[in-house]
């Protein structure tokens, strides 16, 4: 009896899809959202909002807790407050649960600036830094099964549209456009 190599190479190609199916989710999604670290923060939400206090002159260096949170009641932040200084003798600081804001102390023009975590993203993104060494394990096996994922995914198809048809041509063009990449960007 022969073995056939082309059915275990299907039942481990499922297989493994199915298994891995989560963890290529997450290294997917948040190797895209790493790839934009210059067009958007992917672990946090920041919103930023100019804001103007009425009376700036009120807020002088000897301010204290009571009036600083009235004037964050003012802006929507009194619950917030958790503690303020001056950076220069014309700039308050004020620190909010999750933010803070910068006051003009002259003009009474401010920045209002939250962070909060982005869901899902930050998550995945931890996972795909390798945070401990036993989720590098759990990656390295991850990594290990995409390696038998490609080359079983080759062997699926027969005939004109696999590996010794049209496949093989999709399969060098999919070699050659990362060498063709490297050399333009080392050479």
């Amino acid at each position: 009896m022969k073995f056939q190599w082309r059915k275990w190479f299907r039942v481990v190609h499922r297989d493994f899809g199915y298994l891995f199916f989560g963890l290529t989710l997450v290294y997917s999604i948040s190797g895209i959202a790493l790839n934009h670290l210059d067009d958007w923060n992917s672990n946090y939400i920041i919103i930023r909002k100019e804001i103007t206090i009425e009376n700036p002159e009120r807020i002088t260096k000897g301010i204290k807790k009571p009036e600083v949170k009235a004037i964050m009641e003012e802006i929507g932040q009194g619950s917030s407050y958790k503690n303020h200084y001056f950076q220069e003798s014309n700039r308050l600081k004020v620190f909010l649960k999750g933010g803070s804001v910068l006051i003009n102390t002259e003009t009474g023009n401010g920045l209002l600036e939250k962070v909060s975590r982005r869901p899902l993203f930050r998550e995945m993104n931890y996972l795909h830094y390798n945070p401990q060494e036993s989720w590098t394990w759990v990656s390295d096996v991850f990594a290990g099964a995409l390696i038998l994922l490609a080359i079983t995914g080759l062997f699926l198809v027969r005939g004109a549209k696999g590996i010794t048809g049209r496949g093989a041509w999709l399969t060098v063009l999919g070699i050659v456009l990362p060498i063709i990449f490297l050399i333009i960007y080392f050479y």
